[in-house]
C-alpha cells in the first residue's frame, strides 16, 4: 500500500485481483483499484467505513484534493473508499485500444457483459471482505448510476451493508428500457424551451452554427468529423443546475474570423470536444442501454423512440432542439474511437441475455437503513420512475426536492449530504 498525506487529507492506495467473471474464474483476473480517504488526525481511529459508487458507467472516482463538498462532510464520521468501477480509472481499464487487442466483436461483447452494476458490486463485496473483514459491515453512498448501483447491492448483498445513501440514482425495477426515454425525452424538450427562454439570442446561434456545419467540412481537434448532430449532443449537460450557462457561454465564442474567413474558433472546438467524453469513456457509449436490461434487449431504445418527438426534427420555423443523455448507433461511426466499437456494440444492442439486476422479494422485505434524494425535474433519472421504485424499498426514506438538480452531490455536496445523513439517522 501507498500512503499520501495532503492537506487535510491522508490517502491510501489498494489494489486487488478479481475474478473478470465470477462464475468463471478460469477466465482470469482484472485489477481493481481503491483510493482510501480519511481526515488527517484520525487515520488511527475506528472509524465507519463508507463507500463512494459514482455515476457513469464507466467513469473513475472522484481525485480529491482538498477535502470539500460531500467528501468534507462524509469525513467528519466515516472512512471513505472511493472505488474505481471496474474498467475505470486505474482499474484494468477498458478503451478501445485494450478492446481491439481481442480476437473478434463478439469477443469484445462476452467481455463487456462483465462491465454492468452485478459484477460491480461483486468487486464491492470482495473488497469488503478483504479489507474490512466479512464480518463487518459497511455504509454506502450512490450518485446516479452509483445509485443503480447501489439497489442491486441491496438485492444481491444487503449482508455487506450497514446503511445506503442514494442521490439521483433510484433505477426503474422493471420493464422494458423504452420506459426510460418515454420519460427522459419529454423532460429533455422541457429543459430545450426553459434553455432558450433563458437564452433567446441562442437560438439564432445554434441555427447558424448548425448551418454552418451542414455547409462545410469540418472536424474537431482530434480529427473526428463534426456534425451537426454531435455538436447537438451538448445538450446532455442541460440536467446540471449550471448545464444552460455552460452550453450558452460555449456559443458565445463559437465563431472566429481568419485568413479563410468566418470559422468556428479552436478553443470553441476543443472545449465542444472535451464536453462530449464517449470515446475516452467506451463503457458509457455501450452499456449505457444494457444497464437498464433484465432478460430483453435495448435495440437501440434512444434511436427508436427519437422519431416520436417531432421536437428534435430541425425546420426552419421551430428553434433546434438538443439532444441529451442519449446513445445513437450513428456515434459509432463518427467518433473514431468508438468506430473499432460498432460491431460488439451492435451485438450487445440486441442481446436479450441479461440477468436480472433486481430481486422486488428482497427490496420489499429490505432490513438496512436508506436514504435516497430524487430531483423533481431531474433529466437523467425519471423521477416519477423513481418514486415507483421508492414504494418497493422497505426502510427507504425519501426526499423529493426541486432545490436541487442532478449535479447537486458534485456542486452543493456538503449540505446535500448533511441533511441526507440527518434524514437516515433520524434527526
Amino acid at each position: 500500500m501507498i500512503t499520501h498525506k495532503i492537506p487535510g487529507l491522508v490517502l491510501t492506495e489498494h489494489t486487488f485481483k478479481v475474478p473478470l467473471d465470477y462464475t468463471n474464474i478460469n477466465k482470469g483476473k482484472i485489477t481493481i483499484f481503491a483510493r482510501e480517504v480519511v481526515a488527517a488526525g484520525k487515520e488511527d481511529q475506528e472509524l465507519p467505513w463508507l463507500l463512494f459508487l459514482q455515476g457513469g458507467p464507466g467513469f473513475g472516482a472522484p481525485r480529491p484534493e482538498f477535502p470539500s463538498g460531500w467528501l468534507k462532510r462524509a469525513l467528519r464520521e466515516y472512512r471513505v473508499l472511493l472505488l474505481d468501477q471496474r474498467g475505470t480509472g486505474r482499474s484494468t481499464p477498458v478503451l478501445t485500444q485494450t478492446l481491439t487487442s481481442l480476437s473478434s466483436p463478439q469477443a469484445q461483447a462476452d467481455y463487456l457483459k462483465h462491465f454492468r452494476q452485478d459484477s460491480i458490486v461483486k468487486d464491492a463485496e470482495f473488497i469488503r471482505r478483504n479489507l474490512i473483514g466479512a464480518e463487518h459491515r459497511w455504509s454506502v453512498l450512490g450518485q446516479s448510476y452509483g445509485g443503480f448501483c447501489a439497489v442491486h447491492y441491496l438485492s444481491a448483498a444487503p449482508e455487506g451493508l450497514r446503511e445506503v445513501i442514494i442521490t439521483g440514482g433510484l433505477p426503474p425495477l422493471q420493464g422494458h428500457i423504452d420506459r426510460v426515454y418515454h420519460a427522459t425525452y419529454p423532460t429533455l424538450i422541457e429543459k430545450n424551451k426553459l434553455y432558450y427562454t433563458r437564452y433567446p439570442e441562442d437560438i439564432r446561434r445554434v441555427r447558424e452554427i448548425v448551418e454552418f456545419l451542414n455547409n462545410h467540412n469540418l472536424h474537431l481537434p482530434n480529427g473526428d468529423a463534426l456534425s451537426p448532430r454531435r455538436f447537438l449532443q451538448l445538450g446532455i449537460v442541460f440536467g446540471a443546475s449550471n448545464g444552460f450557462e455552460q452550453v450558452h457561454y460555449l456559443l458565445e465564442i463559437a465563431f472566429a474570423n481568419g485568413s479563410q474567413g468566418k470559422s468556428l474558433g479552436y478553443p470553441f472546438l476543443v472545449r465542444l470536444q472535451n464536453a462530449l467524453a464517449y470515446d475516452t469513456h467506451p463503457i458509457y457509449a455501450v452499456l449505457h442501454e444494457p444497464i437498464y436490461c433484465q432478460g430483453f434487449s435495448p435495440d437501440w431504445s434512444a434511436e427508436r423512440l427519437i422519431s416520436e418527438y417531432p421536437e428534435f426534427t430541425i425546420t426552419p420555423d421551430h428553434p433546434i432542439f438538443f439532444t441529451g443523455e442519449m446513445i445513437y448507433p450513428w456515434m459509432f461511426e463518427e467518433y473514431n474511437q468508438l468506430r473499432p466499437l460498432r460491431e460488439a456494440a451492435e451485438i450487445l444492442a440486441h442481446d436479450k441475455n441479461w440477468p436480472a439486476l433486481y430481486d422486488l422479494s428482497i427490496l420489499n422485505h429490505n432490513q438496512v437503513p436508506c436514504v435516497a434524494a430524487i430531483y423533481y425535474n431531474d433529466m437523467y433519472v425519471d423521477r416519477t420512475l423513481s418514486e415507483e421504485t421508492a414504494q418497493e424499498i422497505n426502510e427507504l426514506r425519501l426526499w423529493i426536492t426541486n432545490e436541487y438538480e442532478h449535479s447537486a452531490l458534485r456542486l452543493h455536496g456538503e449540505r446535500l449530504l448533511d441533511r441526507l445523513l440527518k434524514l437516515l439517522h433520524g434527526s
